[in-house]
C-alpha cells in the first residue's frame, strides 16, 4: 500500500518530521510518500494560509505516482474537498480523522492548536463534521506553527499547560493536538496527563490505510464529482 502525505505549506523540515511520523504509525509493508509543494505559504495559520496553500496542494496530488489514499497533513483539513474531487482514492484530513477517534474514544474532548486565529476555522470543521456537541472547546496555545520547528524552544511546555488547562476547565477526557507540526509530542504527552492524546497524522495513517485496504473509494457522483478536463489542464 502506498500512502501520499502532503503537508500544504512550504517548510521542507516539517514534512519531515511529518512523514516520520506517519511512519511510526503505518503497517508494515505500507509505504509513506511525504511531500510538500515547493512555494507557498511557511505554515498555515487561518483562512488567509489556507486559500494560498491549496494550488500547491492540488498540484501534488495531480502530479504524484499511483498511491492508494491521500493524508492531508494540515489540521485545518486545507482543500479536502477539492482534493477529493481529483481522485477517487480515499482523502482524509488530519483534523477529522482525529476528532473521529478522539469521538469514540471519550465522551468529551478538547483541542488544543497553535495561535487564536486558527480556532474559528477548527470550529467550523467540528460543526460541518457533526462532532460539535462533542467538543468541549477549541484553546490556543498561543504557539506560532514555526516554533515546533525549533529545538529548544518552550513550546511544549506552553501546550502541556494548555492541555492541563483543558483537564480542569473543560473536564476533557482526551486531547486533539491540533496541528501536524505537534505530532511528534502525542505520546508524551499523553504520559505526562494520563488520558489520550491523540495526533491526526497518525489517527489519518490508520484510517487511510482502513479505507483503501476495503478497497472504498471516494464518490464520483454530486459534490465530489471530477471536473471537466479543461479545468484539469489549466491547474496542471
Amino acid at each position: 500500500m502506498r500512502l501520499l502525505v502532503i503537508n500544504p505549506n512550504s517548510t521542507a523540515s516539517m514534512t519531515e518530521k511529518i512523514g516520520a511520523a506517519a511512519r511510526r504509525a503505518a503497517s508494515s509493508g505500507t509505504e509513506v510518500v511525504a511531500v510538500n509543494p515547493p512555494h507557498g505559504p511557511v505554515s498555515i495559520e487561518g483562512y488567509y494560509d489556507e486559500a494560498l496553500s491549496v494550488p500547491g496542494l492540488l498540484h501534488a496530488i495531480q502530479t504524484s505516482p499511483a498511491f492508494d489514499a491521500v493524508i492531508i497533513a494540515c489540521f485545518d483539513d486545507t482543500g479536502l474537498d477539492a482534493a477529493r474531487c481529483l481522485t477517487d482514492r480515499p482523502v482524509i484530513g488530519i483534523g477529522e480523522a482525529a476528532y473521529h477517534f478522539a469521538a469514540m474514544l471519550s465522551n468529551k474532548f478538547s483541542v488544543v492548536t497553535t495561535l487564536a486565529r486558527s480556532v474559528p476555522a477548527l470550529e467550523h470543521n467540528l460543526h460541518r463534521y457533526g462532532l460539535s456537541v462533542r467538543c468541549a472547546r477549541v484553546r490556543s496555545s498561543e504557539v506560532a506553527v514555526l516554533e515546533l520547528e525549533h529545538a529548544g524552544s518552550d513550546a511544549c511546555a506552553r501546550i502541556s499547560a494548555e492541555i492541563g488547562r483543558a483537564v480542569e476547565e473543560d473536564r476533557a477526557e482526551a486531547i486533539v493536538l491540533g496541528c501536524a507540526g505537534m505530532a511528534d509530542l502525542a505520546d508524551q504527552l499523553a504520559t505526562e496527563h494520563g488520558l489520550p492524546v491523540l495526533d491526526g497524522v497518525s489517527c489519518a495513517v490508520r484510517l487511510a490505510e482502513a479505507m483503501a485496504g476495503l478497497g472504498l473509494r471516494t464518490s464520483r457522483r454530486g459534490g465530489y464529482a471530477p471536473p471537466p478536463a479543461q479545468k484539469l489542464r489549466a491547474t496542471a
